[in-house]
């Protein structure tokens, strides 16, 4: 992938049960290629999400998926299409981000927005803005992407804010 827009293949990971949303900012090209979020075999997101929850790792992709949802989370990305050679964060451009106003409003259970990395805060703030969250707090976590070097032991003690969340009352 060179200098060709990239339209994100995937729809949000979301239902009634979610109360908290990950945002990420676009799939790298092996998550694009297999067509799944955090799907490149280094990235610790899937890792991150099941030790938080005390299980072992699902291998199956759609079992992750039903696993977070079981949890409380939602899954989406910032950027809707871009530009962006590669795989890096730091390479997108010519962003076209999703539609944050609709989703807010169809997902009203929401309590809390957890950006995976400065990237994906970064964009929203420049390309959504932080208005379209309304009262909806936010938190930064270090991204689970194999770029980011933070040893995964660190990155566990900032993400257990997500399993603090969800354990909240309703």
């Amino acid at each position: 992938m060179c200098d060709e827009r990239i339209t994100h293949p995937l729809g949000p990971v979301v239902d009634a049960r979610s109360r908290v949303l990950i945002l990420g900012t676009m799939p790298s090209v092996a998550s694009l290629e297999r067509k799944q979020y955090y799907g490149h075999k280094r990235n610790q997101f899937w890792p991150m999400i099941f030790t938080l929850m005390d299980k072992p790792p699902e291998e199956a992709y759609d079992r992750r998926i039903a696993f977070a949802l079981q949890q409380g989370i939602a899954i989406w990305d910032v950027v809707a299409s871009c530009v962006r050679p590669g795989s890096l964060d730091s390479h997108i451009r010519d962003v076209i981000p999703n539609n944050f106003d609709g989703f807010f409003e169809s997902w009203p259970g929401l309590r809390r927005v957890f950006f995976n990395g400065a990237s994906a805060l970064q964009l929203f703030k420049r390309h959504v803005g932080l208005a379209v969250l309304k009262d909806l707090p936010f938190t930064l976590l270090p991204s689970t992407s194999p770029a980011y070097t933070l040893p995964f032991e660190q990155k566990l003690q900032a993400w257990v804010q997500v399993k603090i969340e969800l354990e909240k009352e309703m």
